[in-house]
Parts: C-alpha cells; structure tokens; sequence
C-alpha cells in the first residue's frame, strides 16, 4: 500500500481537502490498482513562509507538493499514467489554470 503525502500552502475548506486527498488517491486506485481500502494518505497544511515555492509561480498559494512511497516493480508507464492521472484529477477542482 503506498504513503501519500500531500502538502499544501494555503488552508482550504473541510470539502476541498477532501477533494484533493480523494483525487489523489482515486487515481492510485486507478493507475497503481490497489485496493480502495488501502488508504495511506496525508494532507498537511503549511504557512507559506514554512513551505517555500519556486518564486516565478504565477499563483504560489496553490504550489502542492505530492509525495508517494510505495514499493519498487511498477513500470515507468505505470508511475508515468498515475501523475497524469493525478494532475487531471486535481484540474476538475475549481483552481485557477497555472499550466
């Protein structure tokens, strides 16, 4: 079962955190297809001056930083689909566009 650690620098909603700890993981299920019991996953909010970003980012408030443990085997198309799967699944949540 993978550790997920996803830390943020802004507080958000009750709802919206939710949100983004269920899209992560949805795709875990989806691209790594592990059990949807098996939830491992951390959503840690940081004060901004505790959690510095890159300073040309257009909106820093939403830099996020996922961080997945899990065992080796999986292929790097597998590693590669689950990040597209996680960044699609974050871009339906109401954020503006940064990409």
């Amino acid at each position: 079962m993978p550790s997920v650690i996803i830390e943020v620098r802004q507080q958000y909603s009750q709802e919206t955190e939710v949100k983004i700890i269920d899209a992560v993981f949805s795709a875990l299920v989806e691209h790594f297809k592990i059990f949807s019991h098996d939830r491992n996953v951390r959503l840690l909010v940081h004060e901004p001056h505790r959690f510095q970003c890159p300073p040309e980012k257009a909106f820093p408030e939403l830099y996020t930083h996922i961080s997945i443990d899990c065992f080796a085997g999986r292929s790097i198309d597998a590693k590669r689909n689950l990040y597209k799967g996680i960044v699609g699944n974050l871009s339906h949540l109401a954020f503006p566009q940064t990409i």
